[in-house]
């Protein structure tokens, strides 16, 4: 009976000085603005979209509510859908490996004990905080079919000239090699990865006579699989969102005959070229649950072959 009294009895309930009341509200002080930028210009665009994207809204008119309309039209009535999936499909495929292997290698010629690698690094690193805009402008002079800097390399070279931003069949190319000139932040995340790799594993190898190629391939690679991980979440999502270099090289036309027709491109135009918000939306809407999708699977898969310090399998 003393038992049932004590298991029931009522716990005191916890008081809040003065001094933890004023140490919270100056906590909600200080991460008021984050809160107020993520509430102001995160969440209520976000869910403002999701609204408009059920609507037909064209910014001059009230939206009118039409369900799931824009989403059908997407499907079966836009006749550049399809041609922006498979541009863009193709620019992730060629560009994610791409960027991965042309970082990975440089990383590790940079983690190499030799003169001036400070300064190296530096230069490899500086096209990277060069703004996209300026980097568009740049080679899209460097690749001008008629005076740009790379044709007449070629010609000098004794090789044809190549219709870089003219010919379907070489513009997707050419801005995959732009993207790869600004590799510079996958290389310093790879360079500090490389010097995290325990040093005794190394020697260990050195002492069975394991070659650099062994080396390599058993020690470097996957005690770094965590980091090739985040850099590829990050190279899916940035190439399924490619927009910039596209725009400036094609004049927001997406040529030639609709090459550089990505999808954000195509997004862009629907929503600032023909005032429709509420399909623009939708298309976004669409990109991000297939961008969920695609990081959820990688993230899945990953156990197969990502390695993590500690583990035992």
């Amino acid at each position: 009976m003393d038992q049932a009294k004590s298991f029931s009895t009522p716990v005191p309930r916890r008081r809040w000085s003065s001094t933890a009341i004023r140490n919270n509200l100056n906590g909600w002080l200080f991460v008021s603005p984050w809160v107020i930028g993520f509430l102001v210009l995160t969440l209520y665009p976000s869910l403002s979209s999701l609204y408009y994207s059920f609507t037909n809204y064209n910014i001059i008119q009230p939206a009118q509510w039409v369900g799931l309309e824009n989403y059908r039209l997407i499907f079966t009535s836009d006749p550049l859908f399809l041609t922006a999936v498979r541009n863009t499909i193709f620019y992730v495929l060629l560009h994610v490996p791409l960027t991965i292997i042309v970082s990975l290698g440089i990383a590790m010629l940079l983690n190499i004990n030799l003169r001036g690698q400070a300064l190296y690094r530096t230069l490899i690193f500086l096209p990277s905080v060069v703004p996209e805009i300026v980097v568009g402008l740049l080679w899209s002079w460097m690749l001008n079919p008629q005076f740009g800097v790379s044709n007449i390399i070629l010609k000098a070279l004794g090789l044809p000239s190549i219709g870089w931003l003219t010919d379907p069949s070489w513009s997707k190319p050419a801005l995959v090699m732009i993207g790869l000139w600004g590799v510079g932040n996958s290389i310093v995340i790879y360079l500090a990865a490389l010097q995290d790799v325990p040093e005794h594993l190394y020697e260990a190898a050195s002492i069975d006579g394991a070659s650099v190629w062994a080396k390599t391939r058993y020690i470097t690679l996957p005690m770094i699989t965590p980091t090739i991980l985040f850099n590829l979440i990050l190279g899916i999502i940035y190439g399924i969102q490619t927009f910039t270099n596209a725009f400036i090289i094609s004049k927001g036309t997406g040529g030639p005959v609709d090459s550089t027709t990505f999808y954000g491109l195509l997004i862009y135009r629907n929503a600032f070229s023909y005032l429709k918000m509420g399909y623009a939306s939708a298309m976004a809407w669409l990109l991000f649950v297939v961008i969920l999708i695609i990081t959820l699977v990688v993230f899945k898969t990953s156990g197969r072959w990502v390695f993590y310090s500690g583990d035992t399998k």
